[in-house]
């Protein structure tokens, strides 16, 4: 990954988070730094070696000992191992044989496979 020396003072978004999220991502940021934090925001970030990641992020505003807002807190974490789960798991129902469905907790149909179709 970069070192410290290759991040420190750099625009974190145009730097480091693909084109096409930078408009999203650095309304993340500003709303942090307005005092609205984001939980569980997903969006993917370039490796120094060039390698695509999904981070879920949690924007926390940074505040001083007088209450004023000082920055960002942002604590990523790596979901590319879960997302590939989840898109093997789909496509395990899909082709599935037999007819399988999912229910959430409030009893709503949330998983509906091929066969269940005929």
């Amino acid at each position: 990954g970069y070192s410290i020396d290759e991040v420190m003072g750099k625009n974190l978004v145009q730097e480091f988070i693909t084109k096409e999220y930078r408009a999203v991502v650095s309304t993340v940021l500003d709303e942090a730094m307005n005092g609205q934090e984001t939980a569980n925001f997903e969006f993917p970030l370039i490796t120094k070696h060039g390698v695509r990641i999904e981070v879920l992020l949690n924007a926390t505003t940074r505040r001083n000992e007088q209450g004023n807002i000082i920055g960002v807190v942002g604590i990523g974490q790596d979901i590319t191992g879960r997302i590939a789960q989840e898109r093997e798991y789909s496509k395990l129902i899909d082709t599935a044989n037999a007819p399988i469905f999912g229910v959430d907790t409030k009893g709503q149909v949330n998983v509906w496979n091929q066969v269940c179709y005929v």
